[in-house]
């Protein structure tokens, strides 16, 4: 009795999510029409205070940063991930591990959020983790295994339908068979010739000997840039990478950067993080899944023992920083601001999530890059920190993505406290 409940359990939740699935696709049919594809108006807004709201900002309290600098609470914005700062209003789209991106609005210009709500909740969103802008105004959202484009988005996110263009369709971005739960969040980029960049982590902790090729040609492991309205011209940029969950070009010379996260079960401290840059193109290499950072080894080693006696390839290119192992330097962002001072104009920020294996947890802060007159990485210093608690071990907030607001104050996501916060400056 108990097998047949169960097995008519499973046949229900079957006949559900086929039909959700359905529905979503029929919704996003009649978007790509301008069509109308829900009934309900009226979209639910995020409480921004309150108990929550109070503790966030106490929290708030601990973090450390030098002298002038000031970091306030913008948003209560639940599973907060990537940011996309739109480009002629006060507000932002926020991206998620999850079912929703959310449309973040400061009405008021007061340097704080009025309203958070869910954007295109028509539409069933998966792992929406991935926003950024075209050129024009065009909102990019890249999930798991499809990429939408949103006309105008940031003018028309008040209801609850909006128009959709399919960049790339569900299932489309990498082979079905190779969608996991692991690294199946995308970040995004459109560079200044109109090409979206598309970064696609590796399912495993080290890809298998059998799996290595197959990763290289496709792009898993690595990054793709397409056309940011039909997704073709498709091409692999940057190959041997194990999970970039970060990028941004440089406005000064259209270099495109991006974070690695690096092996788990090699100790505590090795190997170490990167931040890298594409310099030229065309499937650049990165060195992975054979060596990490400017010289660990991986393949043979307990991490990767099938990958005994596979070599690197004849070029591939280091790291411009090697962070400390397992801080997770997810999102990150060149500062085009004039708020703060010259030392960080032009330089990076880069948002350390933190670890999640090593004994004793290190991370959750803000790393800042300096460049060199060519362009290239100077050097890497704490930025902000104070969220991962020294004396318990026990993480405050994780940061996930930092971007820069219109007046040059610089914003931080936090997933685990659901929230977005906002740094400014003054002497």
């Amino acid at each position: 009795m108990k097998k047949r409940t169960a097995f008519a359990m499973t046949v229900v939740a079957s006949a559900l999510w086929l039909a959700s699935a359905a529905q979503a696709q029929q919704n996003i049919e009649k978007l790509k029409q301008m069509k109308v594809a829900t009934t309900d108006l009226n979209i639910p807004v995020v409480p921004q205070e309150g108990r929550n709201a109070n503790a966030l900002r106490e929290n708030l309290k601990r973090i450390k940063m030098p002298p002038g600098f000031k970091i306030d609470l913008f948003a209560v914005v639940p599973d907060a991930r990537h940011m996309a700062v739109a480009p002629s209003t006060n507000m932002l789209f926020v991206g998620t591990r999850k079912t929703t991106v959310w449309a973040v609005t400061d009405r008021n210009s007061d340097g704080v959020a009025d309203e958070v709500k869910s954007f295109a909740p028509s539409l069933k969103f998966s792992n929406p983790n991935g926003v950024c802008w075209t050129k024009d105004g065009f909102l990019i959202v890249a999930e798991h295994n499809r990429v939408l484009n949103f006309p105008a988005a940031e003018f028309f996110y008040e209801g609850p339908d909006v128009a959709v263009i399919e960049v790339v369709p569900q299932g489309k971005l990498i082979p079905e068979d190779e969608e996991s739960y692991n690294h199946g969040a995308r970040t995004c980029r459109v560079d200044n010739n109109g090409m979206l960049h598309v970064t696609l982590g590796q399912p495993h902790n080290v890809q298998p000997k059998d799996k290595v090729a197959l990763y290289e040609r496709l792009g898993i492991g690595g990054m793709i840039k397409l056309n940011a309205f039909d997704g073709s011209k498709r091409e692999v940029v940057a190959r041997g990478v194990r999970n970039s969950v970060g990028m941004d070009i440089n406005p000064k010379d259209g270099t495109a950067w991006f974070t690695d996260n690096q092996t788990d079960g090699m100790g505590d401290d090795t190997p170490p993080g990167e931040l890298n840059r594409i310099t030229k193109g065309g499937g650049e290499h990165f060195g992975y899944p054979f060596i990490h950072g400017n010289n660990v080894q991986i393949a043979g080693t307990a991490a990767a023992p099938d990958l005994k006696g596979m070599a690197p390839p004849s070029a591939w290119t280091k790291p411009q920083i090697e962070f400390p192992a397992h801080q997770a330097q997810l999102g990150m962002t060149f500062y085009t601001g004039k708020q703060f001072p010259a030392k960080y104009q032009g330089g990076i920020f880069v948002a350390a999530h933190g670890s999640w294996n090593r004994v004793k947890a290190s991370g959750a802060l803000i790393n800042f890059v300096s460049l060199k007159a060519d362009g290239s990485a100077d050097k890497s210093e704490v930025f902000a920190e104070g969220w991962l608690d020294d004396a318990t071990g026990i993480y405050r907030g994780r940061p996930v993505d930092v971007a820069v607001m219109k007046d040059g104050s610089l914003l931080v996501s936090d997933d685990y406290a659901g929230a977005i916060y906002r740094i400014t400056y003054a002497p």
